[in-house]
């Protein structure tokens, strides 16, 4: 099973979520309802969703997906 990358930046949890590049599968950004941008200045593009990242994860694991791993920033002792 391929691997899919799904990210969001830092303040925007509720969406709007990476899901792929473009050698993503296309069958999967299109069951995700992903749609391909380029923004402006880069040279590569990017699939998106609307949705927040716990509702693609939920999407991907009812079509065989499983989390293999997470990462987030680091929350220091003086906050």
């Amino acid at each position: 099973m391929p691997y899919v990358l799904v990210s969001t930046q830092i303040r925007l949890e509720t969406g709007p979520t990476m899901v792929g590049d473009v050698y993503s599968d296309p069958a999967i950004m299109n069951y995700l309802g992903a749609r391909k941008t380029t923004m402006l200045g880069n040279n590569f593009s990017e699939y998106h969703v609307d949705e927040p990242p716990r509702l693609v994860l939920d999407k991907l694991e009812k079509i065989g997906f499983r989390m293999v791993t997470m990462t987030g920033p680091e929350r220091g002792e003086d906050r």
